[in-house]
């Protein structure tokens, strides 16, 4: 059996004084890493390198000025420059890929105050579980609902707040992965936006749940009311706008949990009913431009392909992500090359070398199997999918 890293999330109700001291932690966290993508900037203009042990030197004489940054927790500030020093790699790392994507996204940025929800890393020296409490560095105590047990002793935790006002605690834990028996079968899957899922085996296809659309009217009431009581310009806003706010972001949150629910059932069930899977290897960002950017996105492709590997790599599955590229004018029986590319609504398929007609997301869910090599057929286009950080909320 192997191990892996996963999350285990919690509900945390504090006090008023908790709370308190929670958001003074944070506001200290927000200055620590705000004056990191500072001195970051300015020393990456002079040509200069800001790693973490230059960035600890400077957090050292910080403390030793300052009073109020003294008062809080040295492990939080060391994590944030640390989650800073992540954040900034993995931007060096990816710049050449998203220059070439167009996409703006770049180095860490400043946090601010009225729009960065509260969220602060912990290590094993930082925090301990005493009598079903959460004890953070700096005396902070925090009651836990303690919804399911922890299976392992945590190694760090995360405590947020959301944008509906909610704080939550969140561990990272060791476990070993849960193998299954072996069924024999093989199944290929196919995204779409119709039907969030089309397979090979038609027990298994994932029709559109639609939460987003049965939420719509609520979220567009709280939205309006929103509307009516925006505050001017550089005025704080009312206690009717904040209301309305907190109601907008908790309607959110509900449909979030239910994709996340929905998904997590369907690849349970395609996880234990198959020993082999092939994935479409397909990337969603792209419909966002699309006249189909709402119903995809309310479909959350991405969410359930996330749920479905994680649970793979969970019970020690067979999954293979195969590169879209063609699947639509490839033939899943004979593996011959349509010459011309299908409309988007031409839904059937038909071979012109060995005449089979079969329904266009079908055939390429076969395509999958095929290019994935659990069939002799075409195995080409194909990535083995080995994920090492996984997540269970």
């Amino acid at each position: 059996m192997a191990e892996m890293s996963v999350r285990y999330t919690y509900r945390v109700r504090p006090s008023r004084t908790a709370e308190g001291l929670l958001l003074a932690e944070w506001n200290r966290d927000r200055w620590v890493w705000n004056e990191c993508v500072a001195r970051s900037r300015a020393l990456r203009l002079a040509g200069e390198m800001c790693g973490p042990a230059r960035l600890d030197k400077d957090l050292t004489q910080a403390r030793q000025a300052n009073q109020w940054l003294r008062d809080g927790s040295s492990v939080a500030q060391q994590q944030t420059i640390r989650d800073f020093g992540a954040a900034r790699t993995k931007a060096i790392k990816d710049i050449q890929k998203r220059l070439a994507m167009r996409q703006r996204r770049g180095f860490p940025v400043l946090k601010k105050k009225a729009l960065a929800h509260p969220s602060m890393n912990y290590t094993r020296r930082g925090f301990s579980l005493q009598d079903g409490q959460l004890h953070l560095a700096g005396g902070i105590v925090l009651s836990v609902v303690w919804s399911r047990g922890l299976p392992s002793d945590p190694t760090s935790v995360r405590v947020s707040r959301d944008a509906a006002e909610r704080w939550w605690a969140s561990f990272v834990v060791k476990v070993d992965s849960e193998p299954l028996l072996e069924t024999g079968r093989v199944i290929g899957i196919d995204w779409g936006v119709t039907e969030i899922a089309t397979t090979t085996d038609s027990e298994f296809d994932l029709a559109h749940p639609q939460h987003g659309k049965t939420a719509a009217a609520k979220l567009a009431r709280y939205q309006r009311m929103m509307a009516r009581r925006r505050p001017p310009k550089g005025k704080p806003a009312s206690k009717g706008y904040q209301t309305a706010k907190r109601q907008a972001a908790e309607v959110y949150g509900q449909v979030a949990r239910r994709r996340t629910d929905h998904a997590r059932k369907w690849a349970k069930g395609v996880v234990r009913a198959h020993d082999q899977i092939a994935v479409e290897d397909f990337k969603p960002k792209f419909l966002a431009n699309s006249t189909m950017a709402r119903k995809a996105a309310d479909g959350a492709i991405g969410q359930a392909k996330r749920e479905l590997i994680w649970m793979a790599a969970k019970h020690e599955r067979d999954l293979r992500l195969v590169d879209p590229a063609y699947t639509t004018m490839d033939c899943g029986d004979c593996g011959a090359r349509a010459k011309h590319r299908l409309l988007l609504s031409e839904r059937t398929y038909t071979c012109s070398a060995c005449s089979v007609v079969k329904p266009r997301d079908k055939n390429s869910a076969q395509v999958m199997i095929n290019r994935a090599g659990f069939l002799p057929a075409g195995v080409d286009r194909i990535r083995l999918d080995s994920p090492t950080e996984t997540r269970a909320a």
